[in-house]
């Protein structure tokens, strides 16, 4: 397929006209044919093969390839190198080539839809990828819109149609888009065929909520706004057909411009693994050196006075250039110190640890049918090493199911339930659950829905107007659709589920909505339908945090309703409501105590003159060409002003379940949650008690809520003060003394809580380092009222300053840049869409899966990696480092020990499927005991186990093995002889020795790194080495000899040697002495200073010979009188037992303690230590932070 799209200047104004292909051809717009495949069949194998060689492993094995084809430097055969090449190189492309067939296919599929589109005044059916922009498009019901297009008409009233947006924004409720009046007329297809109206709009851009552009036809100009654009992905819904011009297409539309690629997230294992890649290749290049001056020594002294037996070669003149020679040999054959093996096993690990996630049942969400999913393979061991979560609260915490709980209207609070004495009670604290209100006067009342204040209703039925009034604004201001599929019942089609609590509440006590069109609402009060003329919406935002209607009522009276938080409404409210005011706050601060999302409710009597001349502006903002959002929002603020309060409404959102529970247990694993929300102080703060973050039991809850860069400067600093001990404390400051950090400095439990003005000041250049310090000194961190960016900017604060894995976890569109910004990012599949987990890395339904996803898969899939990465680097360097002690015995010639075919197949056939299994199916502790110990998950916290310097270790282990694997087989063979007197000692048999020895000896060290033992591994383990002596036996055969006499000399040589008892006992002795000192290590330190998960294992063993002693003791028949039981209950010896004090060590208590002697005391010195350097992000820990 030829490329779609060719590369073109940026555009800086959209022109399209209608009917006129040849007019729009000169811009070379973009056809609508979309291409997200990367190959061709002519391109695929370059461009795969370029994009593989980007990797610098790739790169590195194919220089050495191409060194092992120079004969004079080459002692290795070139497939020792080409086969594991070739091998990645083929198993990546399949999977690319793969994934981009389908691709092609998708691409295919979307490109040849058929459209009808309107071409000389005839309907005619074209494939997408021929629609361009210009054209006029005929939509039907249920049809996927083709490109962006401006809505002209429709087959409902007033040009009206409704649209899912599922595909765009995740959301499965319905939406409804407008066509501008002028248009909504042209439904007829000759009248289209004349429309030659021009739009000049915006170029094209992501922005899914906004649009702005003008249409000119007939010499007037029409504003256009996003409620007039069908966007590419949307299914047109209930709407028999409409038609639209194509403004944008194929990739300007603004579902493909956000379909950008997801930024690659690295794990910190990866970044270190780049790191030690690159010392090991200098370390390799020190050793080429030291060999390569070796030979130049050795050639000049000794090999020069044996030209006539070993001549050099015709390109070698000197002593010197047969060095240099001879170091391109050696870094060819000791390259085995990096093996290619060493990417492709951790892709695979990694795979396996992501569907181990996704075939979790314990993380299946049965009610909505939802699955774990791992939605990248790259980050699952960093899963285990998180130290900061940030959360959303709504949707995250919550359930995102809104209830309509409690109300105040004028002055009076309406909700409360009583018990029989007349005093306010939970309704869960009632002896006996009272009757709910009784909704039958009203045939078109939700049947679901539950109210307990009964004096509400009989005040409806009173006709008290305000209360009358409040349902009416709800009943009014909202962007709900109405369905009624049967007389009498309706659906309500919602954009937030606060919306919809809200509008059900009124439909229940008496005002209902029943149906609107773009001009129209119409409401049954009390019975009586009423058709309100509806002028204006003031659309909701997250700036301006409010909505407004203007609506003509029956009688000619124009009234404007306006609902919205109440930090933005009660500022707008005329003086004269102050006492009902000052009543209304302490209600909604009683809700928000009681954890109630809360909204105020106001209104605005407009004459008729005001309005018109404010209409007029209004259309002039929408109209200009620079800034119209920010001159709307002007003309907005001025209108909504001088409100007149109705009262207020309290929603509940309850927690999930077993949030509490995951906070408790996350935060005794020493994870820090930090919850950013949009909702207001004393909900967040109340929420924050009912899930556990706080408690009573903290010594202080810090509230900072300054409007100036001064109050919150000081109001961090007064916190600061008070966390640190007095003898620390200096002056108006806070000091350090050396070497001391906050974090270290604290005693007790603090919690922070700032709203979103302050947090704005907090996230200053100049401040925000004492905003980090305080905040990460707090056990919790709770934002109030922030916006989407500003948890994106806390998160990547966090990033920046601390060495520290951050987890960000919510369920909205709002969230996904703080899901995108953080290492690792969450989406909680709930009912704000699938933006969320669109965005995510991992997805899943409820909160409380977090636990298992990161106590259990998270710090196995770090255990596993850490415990792969150090055996392979010790199996490699054991392998490899022999080499290098052979090269001081063979004139450092760059002979090998071993022969070439076993230096093919040690990484990819003899040791590869042992290592695998480890790293995928290893586990130190059940996952029932890393659920009950979270203080386990501690050390991937502090990456104790795979780190610089537990990396050195491994190669020392290595180094060590490699020197017995070569100086004992070397001892022992040169003064050995064989049965018949012969002796021993000959190259083929030492190769074979040492080989043997190698792989029984790694065999042996795998098992003991083994915690956790599978069919799987013992199959691996001993079938490798059963295949290593199968292919050994068969490469010295008979048979491969007479196939291939060149490659295959050594007819029976594994066979003869493998036959003498003194081979077996070199390999025995060697095994031993390699073994025992990791045996004896081990040994010592599980007795003298065994860390939680040692102590955890020994306590699962003891309790599992307590239950068969248990077993063993039931099955014991009773037999003579029951007289005295208490005679016959105990066995012998329990007395001296319990007074030796050797059982002590099995209870709980003893178990408690001896943990945290012997694991968490270093666990914290470590943690002191990286605090440290990490909890300071200044740099200097004794300077003082300016107050």
């Amino acid at each position: 397929m030829a490329l779609c799209a060719k590369k073109r200047p940026p555009e800086e104004e959209r022109r399209a006209r209608a009917n006129d292909r040849e007019y729009n051809e000169k811009f070379q717009y973009a056809s609508n044919c979309i291409k997200t495949s990367k190959y061709n069949i002519l391109t695929f194998l370059p461009v795969n093969l370029f994009e593989q060689f980007q990797e610098v492993a790739n790169t590195y094995f194919l220089f050495l390839l191409i060194l092992q084809l120079i004969p004079q430097i080459s002692s290795l055969s070139w497939f020792t190198t080409i086969v594991p090449l070739v091998l990645v190189l083929t198993i990546t492309a399949v999977k690319d080539a793969t994934d981009d067939y389908f691709r092609h296919k998708s691409d295919n599929q979307v490109n040849n839809r058929q459209s009808q589109v309107l071409i000389n005044g005839i309907l005619q059916q074209e494939q997408w990828m021929n629609v361009c922009v210009g054209d006029i498009i005929k939509l039907e019901n249920n049809q996927f819109v083709a490109a962006d297009l401006l809505l002209l008409s429709s087959s409902e009233p007033h040009g009206l149609c409704y649209i899912e947006t599922a595909e765009l924004d995740g959301e499965t409720n319905m939406k409804v888009r407008q066509a501008i009046p002028v248009t909504s007329e042209l439904g007829d297809i000759s009248k289209l065929a004349k429309f030659d109206g021009e739009v000049i709009c915006e170029p094209p851009n992501n922005k899914l909520d906004k649009f702005s552009g003008t249409l000119y036809w007939k010499e007037n100009k029409f504003p256009l706004s996003n409620q007039n654009m069908l966007l590419r992905g949307c299914v047109l819904r209930n709407t028999e057909w409409c038609f639209g011009l194509v403004i944008f297409a194929g990739p300007d539309t603004k579902l493909m411009q956000n379909s950008g690629r997801t930024k690659f997230k690295r794990t910190s294992i990866d970044r270190l693994m780049n790191t030690l890649v690159l010392w090991i290749f200098g370390f390799l290049v020190c050793m080429g050196v030291i060999l390569a001056i070796g030979n130049a020594i050795w050639e000049y002294e000794v090999g020069m006075r044996f030209q006539v037996y070993l001549p050099w070669d015709e390109a070698v003149d000197s002593a010197f250039f047969s060095g240099f020679l001879s170091f391109w040999s050696y870094i060819i054959i000791l390259n085995t110190v990096v093996p290619i093996s060493l990417y492709v096993s951790v892709e695979v690990i990694r795979l396996g640890h992501s569907y181990f996630i996704n075939w979790d049942k314990k993380m299946f969400c049965m009610k909505k049918r939802t699955p774990a999913e791992a939605r990248t393979t790259t980050l699952n061991e960093e899963l285990g090493q998180v130290e900061y979560i940030f959360s959303d609260k709504t949707g995250t915490l919550t359930q995102n199911i809104m209830v309509f709980s409690k109300c105040s209207i004028n002055g009076r609070s309406y909700g409360d339930v009583f018990d029989v004495l007349e005093h306010r009670a939970e309704l869960g604290e009632l002896p006996q659950r009272p009757e709910p209100v009784d909704f039958s006067f009203n045939p078109l009342a939700d049947k679901k829905f539950l109210f307990w204040d009964h004096t509400l209703l009989e005040a409806v039925k009173m006709g008290d107007p305000y209360i009358h009034e409040f349902f009416r604004l709800l009943s009014l201001c909202h962007t709900v659709m109405s369905e009624e599929k049967n007389e009498g019942e309706l659906y309500y089609k919602a954009q937030s589920p606060d919306e919809g609590a809200l509008v059900t509440a009124a439909r229940n006590f008496g005002f209902v909505f029943r149906s609107r069109t773009p001009k129209t609402i119409t409401v049954h009060e009390m019975g009586t339908a009423i058709t309100y003329q509806l002028l204006a919406i003031l659309d909701f935002n997250n700036i301006r945090k409010r909505m407004s209607v203007i609506v003509r009522n029956p009688e000619g009276k124009i009234r404007l309703y306006c609902k919205g938080a109440d930090t933005i409404l009660l500022d707008r409210l005329h003086h004269s409501t102050q006492e009902l005011l000052n009543t209304t706050i302490d209600h909604l601060n009683e809700y928000s105590g009681e954890g109630l999302r809360t909204l105020v409710l106001a209104y605005k009597d407009l004459d008729e003159e005001y309005y018109e001349e404010w209409a007029d502006r209004r259309l002039q903002a929408s109209l200009a060409q620079d800034s119209w959002e920010d001159r709307l929002a002007s003309v907005y603020e001025e209108i909504e002003s001088d409100m007149m309060l109705l009262g207020a409404t309290a929603i509940e959102d309850k927690l999930q379940q077993g949030v509490p529970e995951t906070i408790a247990l996350l935060t005794l694993a020493n994870i820090k949650i930090w919850v950013l929300t949009g909702d207001k102080q004393e909900t967040a703060v109340n929420i924050g008690y009912s899930c556990k973050m706080l408690t009573d039991d903290m010594s202080e809850v810090f509230v900072v809520t300054g409007h100036t860069v001064l109050e919150v400067r000081e109001e961090l600093r007064k916190a600061r003060e008070k966390m640190m001990d007095p003898s620390r404390s200096v002056g108006n400051g806070f000091a350090y003394h050396e070497k001391t950090s906050v974090l270290e400095a604290v005693a007790g439990e603090y919690a922070l809580v700032i709203n979103g003005h302050s947090l704005a000041h907090a996230l200053e250049a100049d401040m925000e380092l004492e905003f980090l310090e305080t905040a990460c000194a707090c056990k919790a961190v709770i934002c109030c009222r922030v916006t989407p960016l500003q948890k994106a900017q806390v998160v990547e604060l966090v990033k920046k300053y601390k060495k520290a894995v951050t987890l960000a976890i919510g369920d909205g569109a709002n969230d996904v840049s703080m899901i995108k910004t953080a290492h690792i990012g969450v989406g909680i599949s709930g009912q704000e869409g699938i933006q969320a987990v669109l965005a995510s890395d991992y997805s899943f339904s409820q909160f409380k899966f977090l636990q298992r996803l990161l106590l259990v898969h998270g710090r196995w899939s770090y255990l596993r990696m850490c415990k792969f990465l150090c055996y392979f680097f010790y199996k490699n360097f054991a392998f490899t480092m022999v080499h290098f002690w052979f090269g001081f015995f063979c004139g450092f010639s760059a002979q090998t020990v071993y022969d070439q075919y076993f230096i093919t197949l040690y990484n990819i056939v003899y040791t590869s499927l042992p290592v695998l299994a480890m790293g995928v199916f290893d586990q130190d502790v059940p996952e029932q005991r890393s659920m009950e110990h979270p203080k386990l998950y501690e050390p991937g916290q502090l990456n104790l186990l795979f780190n610089k310097r537990e990396f050195f270790i491994c190669i020392a282990q290595g180094i060590y093995t490699s020197v017995l694997m070569f100086f004992i087989p070397y001892g022992v063979f040169a003064e050995a002889t064989r049965d018949d007197g012969t002796q021993l000692a000959d190259y083929q048999s030492f190769a074979v020795t040492v080989a043997t020895s190698l792989v029984i000896v790694v065999s042996v060290q795998i098992g003991l790194d083994t915690g956790y033992w599978t069919a799987i591994n013992h199959f691996f383990i001993w079938g490798s080495l059963a295949v290593y002596f199968a292919i050994l036996f068969a490469m010295h055969s008979n048979g491969l000899f007479d196939m291939f006499p060149n490659q295959f000399r050594f007819v029976g040589n594994a066979q003869n040697t493998l036959a003498q008892p003194a081979v077996w006992l070199t390999i025995a002795l060697t095994t031993v002495i390699c073994i025992m000192p990791v045996v004896a290590f081990r040994f010592l330190k599980l007795n003298l200073k065994p860390d939680l998960s040692d102590t955890v294992r020994y306590t699962q063993l003891v309790r599992k010979k307590q239950k068969a002693q248990h077993r063993c003791m039931r099955r014991v028949g009773r037999t003579g009188s029951r007289r005295s039981g208490y005679a016959f209950s105990h066995q012998e010896g329990f007395g001296e037992l319990i007074m030796s004090g050797k059982n002590m060590r099995l209870s709980s208590l003893a178990l408690s303690s001896f943990t945290t002697r012997s694991s968490s005391s270093w666990i914290e010195s470590l943690r002191r230590k990286k605090s440290d350097s990490a909890s300071s992000p200044s740099g200097g820990a004794d300077k003082p932070l300016k107050g």
